[in-house]
């Protein structure tokens, strides 16, 4: 069915609530970041004039040359960032893809409470688990490294990956495996050459989330296993402008705009995998 078959069958009131809802949503969506970058476009004495002025006057992008002077380093905290996003996601995809393939391919006793212990993993906060995680850090001697943002890190987000990606590979025939075991193909070979290219769209969401979820979480972490400025990522550069005094705001979100860049790129040039048509002919006729 064409897509303009489809619009017909609405009438046009319905069509007005449908475009209007989107608009809605879409307003709800994107007004913090077009007001955050109108923030960074502005001196910092119309931040506060009254009455409030949405759009800038006078604005320019003095903000995004002095917000590397005001924080010395940034740009290493945007690499710290990038590099714990990137390894944390390379290792949760190593241990997620053949994990996510044996619950939903093989059936074995303690498969469901397993797959429950995993889901109860992201109900507890980074937060509560702090202490602990510091006594262990401590124990094997990762403390202000890398390796304590991206340890607890890949803990977390894990469960949520295999989740994800178990539901996916559930919905691939049986049959392509079952017409791998018929010429001989082990299930290691079979994951590797006829799951894999099917469930590339599927591994490419689990990327997707992954490299945000670490991205995002990294401040707690860095507090608090860290003590090394060379190790500190986005979020704590980013805290650097609350001053003592005052918040230097356009700095803030110039810096802001600036550190989700790297993120944004990545997933703009992963997210064509999410509809492309890697499914099509995978079934023999």
């Amino acid at each position: 069915m064409s897509k303009s078959s489809m619009i017909h069958r609405y009438k046009w009131y319905e069509l007005i609530g449908i475009y209007a809802g989107i608009l809605l949503f879409l307003t709800f969506v994107l007004a913090p970041f077009v007001e955050g970058f109108l923030v960074s476009l502005k001196p910092l004495s119309q931040l506060f004039s009254s009455p409030y002025r949405f759009i800038p006057e006078n604005g320019s992008f003095a903000a995004y040359r002095t917000m590397w002077t005001s924080v010395p380093g940034f740009g290493w905290y945007i690499f710290n960032s990038f590099l714990i996003s990137g390894v944390s996601t390379i290792i949760v995809l190593i241990l997620v893809v053949p994990a996510a393939y044996a619950f939903a391919r093989f059936e074995f006793r303690g498969a469901g409470l397993l797959l429950g212990a995993f889901l109860a993993v992201n109900m507890f906060s980074g937060a509560v688990l702090l202490i602990p995680l510091f006594r262990l850090m401590r124990s094997f001697g990762l403390l202000n490294t890398y390796f304590a943002m991206i340890v607890p890190g890949v803990a977390f987000l894990i469960p949520s990956g295999i989740w994800l990606l178990r539901t996916y590979m559930i919905r691939i025939p049986k049959e392509l495996d079952e017409a791998a075991f018929v010429d001989g193909a082990s299930h290691f070979y079979t994951l590797r050459r006829v799951i894999l290219p099917i469930a590339m769209p599927g591994i490419t969401v689990v990327a997707i989330t992954t490299f945000i979820g670490s991205y995002a979480q990294q401040f707690i972490y860095a507090l608090t296993f860290n003590s090394k400025t060379e190790y500190m990522p986005l979020p704590v550069g980013l805290f650097a402008y609350f001053g003592r005094q005052e918040v230097v705001w356009n700095e803030l979100m110039a810096a802001s705009f600036v550190g989700i860049a790297p993120a944004l790129v990545v997933i703009f040039f992963l997210q064509r995998y999410l509809v492309s048509g890697l499914t099509a002919g995978a079934v023999k006729q």
